[in-house]
């Protein structure tokens, strides 16, 4: 559920994060993202965006999965600060997922076009689930509404028509679009996507306050000093993720953990470097040999 935001902060430019090495741009595709001029229109200017699944880092020159090397490498785990949450949040709302799981088919394609057209993890579709277990016509005792749970001030800034007989928050495929504009500017604020979802509940300053009075970045360092609300918001986005994906993903860690994931799966990667390379020679050499005769 969001609070109040305002027309400057979605016309923000967006920030590239210092998570972007050169090495990891090499990594991630180009993508565009909405940016303000000095009159406050927008036009497009290509950012990076860290999303690609791992399978996807480690493919042989063919284009075909590595999968014998790939089962030995780096895994996402969960986070020992959410592990016991999880764990208990699977089994105590099983039977609702169950039923959000049966109408999630639609929801969710739409929602994957979206998010990739932006740039964006398509697992972030999750917090929909979060927000309003997937009902257009849900609304918050706020006054909240939609998949997406929009307040009217923040639908309108995200370019929603909300009046007393057209609301365009109960629109499935207009209000996703609409919060893929909103997650990606956040993302441009804070650089980490439990931050992100942290700030999608409680607005932007909350958080930034938090990082302030704790001098962190790292949601499970500051979570004591946001909303209740906003914290248990990070650890359901969590937990649901688990219960549809059955793992973790970038999505699920902060911006350190990231890090050190890409990291570990860089060495991962040159540790098999010397057996492709020795598959690669040899493959030559036969066909020179084949070539010769």
């Amino acid at each position: 559920m969001f609070h109040l935001k305002t027309k400057t902060m979605l016309k923000r430019n967006l920030v590239r994060t210092s998570l972007f090495s050169p090495l990891l741009l090499l990594l991630f595709p180009v993508v565009t993202a909405m940016r303000a001029d000095s009159k406050g229109s927008f036009h497009e200017k290509p950012i990076y965006i860290n999303w690609q699944k791992a399978e996807s880092l480690i493919a042989e020159p063919n284009g075909t999965i590595a999968t014998t090397l790939y089962a030995n490498a780096p895994e996402i785990s969960l986070n020992k600060h959410a592990s016991k949450f999880v764990k208990s949040f699977l089994v105590r709302e099983d039977e609702d997922l169950q039923k959000t799981r049966a109408r999630s088919a639609s929801y969710f394609e739409m929602m994957n076009t979206i998010f990739t057209k932006y740039g964006l993890p398509v697992e972030l579709r999750y917090l929909a689930v979060v927000e309003s277990d997937l009902k257009t016509t849900a609304v918050s005792r706020v006054g909240a509404k939609g998949l997406w749970q929009f307040m009217p001030q923040t639908a309108s800034d995200l370019g929603l028509k909300v009046s007393s007989k057209y609301d365009e928050r109960k629109y499935a495929y207009k209000s996703t679009v609409a919060a893929a504009k909103y997650l990606k500017d956040l993302y441009g604020q804070f650089g980490d996507w439990l931050l992100v979802i942290a700030a999608y509940n409680s607005g932007p300053l909350p958080v930034m306050k938090a990082i302030k009075r704790t001098g962190s970045k790292n949601f499970w360092a500051i979570q004591s000093y946001l909303p209740m609300e906003s914290r248990f918001h990070v650890k359901r986005f969590i937990g649901i993720h688990y219960y549809f994906e059955g793992k973790g993903s970038l999505v699920t860690m902060t911006k350190s953990e990231t890090t050190k994931y890409m990291n570990d799966l860089e060495a991962f990667k040159a540790s098999i470097l010397p057996i492709e390379t020795k598959k690669d020679s040899a493959v030559a050499i036969t066909m020179k040999t084949v070539q010769r005769s």
